[in-house]
């Protein structure tokens, strides 16, 4: 089956330092990939290269069947990224934003608000402009928005951030649902525990380079390999 994600010596350029180094990454459909790494190791450019929203410099990628360095307006459309910003626009109300993203993939009319019910979104602040709201509920909102496009790869960098414990349970569990109906994931995170509970794999990265680690099934005592 041909993968979801297919990279061979990906690299990326953020100004003139290369933030991915040379990645060679294949992942399928209905993982949940856990990209691990220390600070500034690569991660969240990874992920924002695999979802479209960073250039590939040199190499080859393909994400859905679509060429990175060409097509990468196809693949926004067809994939969902969360990032440390939510990508909200401030001056709406958190339902305005929902049905906005909604609209934007031609989701059913009750889609929002089914979504915004699904994520536990209190009805007394789903009418506030999000410039008003707590961080918990701007993040709360931003994965409204993304889980009512409902995209055939999610990119999470750093999900959980923000979210209490009840909120965090619902991610993993709307990542789980969404998985098992055919879509696939990539979180980046430094909350090991939980976000390796949650995956069906782990790759590294270090010095925007990847490398493979023992499946959730393999894992052993031993420390994760580095590259």
């Amino acid at each position: 089956m041909e993968p979801v994600i297919h990279l061979r010596d990906a690299v990326t350029v953020l100004g003139r330092f290369p933030a991915l180094a040379g990645v060679d990454l294949d992942v399928a459909r209905g993982e949940i990939v856990l990209v691990a790494g220390p600070n500034g190791a690569g991660k969240s450019t990874l992920l924002r290269l695999c979802a479209g929203l960073a250039p590939l410099a040199k190499g080859t990628g393909q994400v859905l069947g679509f060429d990175l360095a060409r097509q990468r307006r196809e693949i926004r459309r067809r994939v969902g990224y969360l990032g440390h910003a939510n990508g909200l626009y401030l001056d709406l109300s958190a339902e305005e934003n929902v049905r906005f993203w909604a609209r934007s993939v031609g989701a059913p009319p009750g889609d929002a608000v089914a979504t915004l019910d699904r994520l536990e979104v209190a009805s007394r602040w789903r009418g506030l402009a999000v410039a008003h709201l707590s961080a918990g509920q701007r993040r709360r909102t931003a994965l409204a928005c993304l889980v009512v496009r409902r995209p055939e790869i999610w990119f999470l960098d750093e999900p959980h951030t923000g979210l209490d414990a009840g909120s965090r349970d619902l991610l993993d569990s709307l990542v789980r649902e969404a998985v098992a109906g055919g879509a696939t994931a990539l979180v980046a995170s430094h909350e090991l525990d939980r976000s390796a509970a949650l995956a069906t794999r782990e790759i590294r990265i270090v010095g925007g380079v990847a490398g493979g680690v023992p499946g959730a099934d393999e894992r052993s005592d031993q420390p994760m390999g580095e590259c």
